[in-house]
């Protein structure tokens, strides 16, 4: 790897670093105070409703500046301090206020360092997944510790187990407090609405029902094996498993993009997604069949995503990067991830289980793919 490149995998591995330690046990942490479902539905509400106005509202502070690494600074330190909010809360209001300032700033920096990251690759995008593979190192060397060191150390302790964490995520974006903002481009001028772009209204619909898709697996999949009968160790090595095939995945994905094309290979993951549900759905009793869909996270999630970069940088170079991948992020994984949530909350209660879930996440991916497929160019 370039060496000017590796402060960008370090950044990669703290903020996902941090994010293996808040998604998987922040739960456990709000339950552990004694705080009911609403409680934690709420904060997973908060979470993915704040991605969806946060990277926009940051892409129009940080999108005209000279020196748009001050301003991610910036918003990592002010992740760090509100994080640190949760030292000192308790009451449940109390804990929801800080999620929703602590979603703000966490949510809003991502788009912004994607952006980034785009603009130091220049003409190499597809070398993406060779950066972003050390967040899900992160991700997996963190998210499969730190129910260990709850279990030592209480889960009422988790704010103090994680704050290191997200101390790290500002070190490392303190390497880019110099970075300077992309020259404008000049095959795209600056003028014209984002959604004018041809083939980014459908390009993005697809990442919402891709994401929304994802629904039910971020938030049953745990519940839906444990009523199969599978045990917590088998659920967490599934776990570990699709985090290990993404991580390889990325790796490959350069490689495989130069190939086959982002577009194509889009198309495929999104088939194989709507495969992996359907198993996940129907038999999810088997435990070979789940570690199967579970490797199928390689195209799900890591292809797919390395995908989706490869066409952001043609869709929105130049400065108009940073604004692009605030409305993708937010279009995509903040409108998506409420959307799935909701319908995987509601099939899961109205006696459906994870079996209607799990369907309703194929029937979604599928549309995707429907319309990925009657798009005009191979790329658009």
């Amino acid at each position: 790897m370039v060496a000017h490149l590796r402060r960008f995998s370090v950044f990669y591995f703290c903020y996902y670093a941090a994010l293996g330690a808040y998604t998987p046990y922040i739960g456990r942490w709000v339950d552990s105070l004694g705080h009911g479902g609403y409680v934690v539905g709420g904060m997973l509400g908060l979470w993915y409703g704040t991605r969806i106005f946060a990277p926009p509202a940051w892409a129009a502070l940080t999108g005209r500046s000279a020196r748009p690494g001050r301003w991610f600074l910036a918003g990592c330190l002010l992740t760090l301090l509100t994080f640190a909010g949760f030292l000192f809360t308790r009451n449940a209001w109390a804990v929801l206020a800080v999620m929703a300032v602590f979603g703000v700033f966490y949510n809003a920096v991502m788009p912004q360092f994607e952006a980034m990251t785009l603009t130091a690759l220049g003409p190499r995008p597809d070398l993406y997944g060779r950066l972003r593979v050390w967040g899900s190192i992160g991700f997996l060397l963190v998210a499969g510790s730190y129910g260990a060191l709850m279990d030592r150390f209480g889960a009422t302790n988790f704010p103090w187990l994680a704050l290191p964490l997200f101390v790290a995520t500002a070190v490392a974006a303190w390497w880019h407090r110099d970075d300077t903002p992309p020259p404008p481009s000049p095959a795209v001028g600056t003028d014209g609405h984002l959604w004018k772009r041809p083939g980014v209204r459908r390009f993005l619909l697809v990442a919402l029902l891709m994401q929304a898709g994802f629904g039910p697996f971020y938030v049953f999949y745990t519940l839906h094996l444990q009523a199969q009968g599978h045990s917590g160790a088998a659920i967490g090595a599934l776990w570990a498993l699709g985090v290990l095939i993404e991580i390889a995945m990325f790796w490959q994905a350069p490689r495989l993009i130069a190939r086959f094309g982002a577009g194509p290979l889009l198309g495929l993951c999104l088939v194989v997604t709507v495969l992996r549900w359907l198993l996940t759905a129907f038999f999810a009793d088997s435990l070979a069949l789940m570690a199967l869909a579970q490797a199928s996270h390689a195209l799900s999630f890591a292809t797919f995503y390395a995908c989706c970069m490869q066409l952001m940088a043609g869709f929105f170079p130049g400065r108009r990067a940073g604004a692009g991948q605030s409305l993708f992020f937010g279009f995509s994984q903040g409108v998506g991830g409420v959307l799935g949530a909701a319908m995987a909350a509601v099939a899961w209660e109205n006696a459906g289980g994870g079996v209607l879930a799990f369907s309703l996440g194929a029937v979604v991916t599928a549309l995707a793919w429907l319309i990925w497929l009657a798009r005009r160019q191979p790329g658009s």
